[in-house]
């Protein structure tokens, strides 16, 4: 487990990363929770208090890492951006994201979306499930379910599938 003190920030201009609130991980820090990684992967631990698990930690080059707080942590921490944050992590080894029952039924008649779906890496994979498992309701389930198995016929990955629904 690795303890440190950090400040949250967040992007300006940073691709698809613009707007969100994260913090930082040196790679020093970053090496001791899983020597060797480059790769993303998820972590638990304490942030000032707060429990947390299954939190990616997400490589920017050089080595450094920056885990990104979503809405509901801040709200629970009382913090934003600016704000110094005790920190305390390491790796999640109980993690797992399971493929829903209702996904799975959508891509046994579309094998080939399923087919690409399986060249993605298993954190990418994850973005798609995540987004679908937080839709508040049936019908938005069910619209991100479709969204889903189209991107994979048109073979984009979540950021593509995303930015296109934007438009």
């Amino acid at each position: 487990m690795i303890a440190f003190s950090t400040i949250i920030l967040q992007f300006n201009e940073q691709g698809e990363k613009t707007g969100w609130t994260y913090i930082e991980i040196p790679a020093d820090l970053a090496q001791q929770l899983k020597p060797g990684n480059k790769k993303s992967f998820r972590v638990r631990g304490m942030l000032d208090g707060l429990a947390v698990s299954g939190l990616a930690l997400m490589p920017m080059g050089n080595g450094d890492f920056i885990m990104a707080l979503r809405a509901d942590i801040r709200k629970a921490l009382h913090k934003n951006k600016g704000a110094m944050l005790a920190v305390q992590l390491e790796e999640d080894t109980d993690f797992k994201i399971e493929m829903p029952e209702d996904l799975k039924e959508c891509f046994e008649f579309e094998p080939e979306a399923f087919d690409f779906y399986n060249t993605l890496a298993k954190s990418h994979r994850e973005y798609f499930i995540k987004w679908i498992n937080e839709a508040k309701t049936n019908e938005t389930r069910a619209k991100r379910i479709v969204n889903t198995v189209n991107a994979m016929l048109r073979k984009w990955n979540y950021g593509q599938m995303i930015r296109a629904m934007k438009k």
